[in-house]
């Protein structure tokens, strides 16, 4: 039994340590197994309709709970933080706003590259190991297993927050079935603090850590296909792109460190461009910044909606 602790001690730290190298700045893990907290949290979110429009939340709700179903006989799941801060900003400041993380390159497909090269490194130097990677795009609880394994605590705002260096971080996982030495989670350190539901502009967050999804900015901006509702006017607080409010409000963003990922720097247009220029927007302007970017996901047609709901 002691020997077996101390392989899966030994095997976890290498993980990590292959994976800092890798430019993640924090990981944990958490044993593989079934979120029952979490199934009545979500249950309830879904019945009281604050996914909105985004059905697919409804969708795969066992897998969404229990990694097993993910990933056949799952052992543990590895929870890793890349961080995108940066001090960079728009220059023209009435412009419509984008999220800095849509600032440079689509998120997606920088972080799943450096899962799949550490999970080939699990495989090459620990052995046969099974699993799959996961960055925002698929049924994972991303949150509730970074919180589980320690890596920080989910603030009133339902995001994670790290101690050490704030909340600005892309969330991903790896699931394998090899059984590790697992972290617990850590306190909570919001306390009385209500800085980010009182800054909220549409009024999103209703409960400590429960957010009605479709009364956020960002669901507006980027899920929602259709007419945004003209009850939402001037609420957006000239947000085009998604919403940082609640981060930027956030007393833990103080230690928050620029990101050393040059894949995540703006386009040289995107900062400098102003009010009137994101009204004229043109769609081969828009290809152009954005060609690798998270905002093609709302398309063309999307921001260009969301720019005249600001005006």
């Amino acid at each position: 039994m002691k020997k077996m602790h101390k392989i899966k001690n030994k095997y976890s730290h290498q993980i990590k340590q292959a994976a800092y190298q890798l430019g993640f700045q924090y990981v944990g893990i958490s044993k593989a197994e079934f979120l029952e907290e979490e199934a009545a949290n979500l249950e309830e979110w879904l019945q009281r309709g604050y996914h909105g429009k985004m059905t697919y939340m409804e969708n795969h709700f066992d897998k969404r709970l229990d990694p097993t179903k993910l990933v056949e006989n799952a052992k543990s799941v590895i929870t890793l933080l890349y961080n995108y801060e940066t001090p960079k900003k728009q220059a023209d400041e009435t412009a419509p706003k984008i999220s800095k993380y849509a600032y440079g390159k689509d998120y997606h497909f920088v972080i799943k590259e450096k899962l799949r090269e550490l999970l080939h490194w699990i495989q090459c130097e620990i052995g046969e190991v099974s699993g799959r990677c996961f960055v925002d795009s698929a049924p994972v609880l991303e949150r509730a297993w970074a919180a589980k394994s320690g890596l920080g605590w989910i603030g009133k705002h339902s995001l994670l927050i790290t101690r050490t260096a704030g909340s600005y971080f892309f969330l991903a996982e790896l699931i394998i079935d090899l059984e590790l030495e697992a972290d617990g989670p850590i306190k909570d350190y919001c306390g009385t603090c209500t800085r980010c539901i009182d800054a909220c502009p549409t009024d999103a967050i209703v409960d400590d850590k429960i957010v009605d999804g479709s009364k956020c900015i960002s669901y507006f901006t980027i899920e929602l296909k259709e007419e945004i509702p003209t009850s939402m006017a001037g609420k957006f607080d000239n947000w085009m792109f998604g919403c940082d409010i609640c981060q930027e409000v956030c007393p833990w963003n103080r230690f928050s460190k620029p990101h050393k990922e040059p894949a995540f720097e703006p386009h040289p247009n995107l900062l400098g461009m102003n009010r009137r220029e994101w009204q004229e927007l043109t769609r081969e302007v828009f290809n152009e910044i954005f060609r690798k970017s998270a905002v093609k996901r709302t398309k063309f047609e999307g921001l260009k909606r969301n720019i005249r709901f600001l005006d």
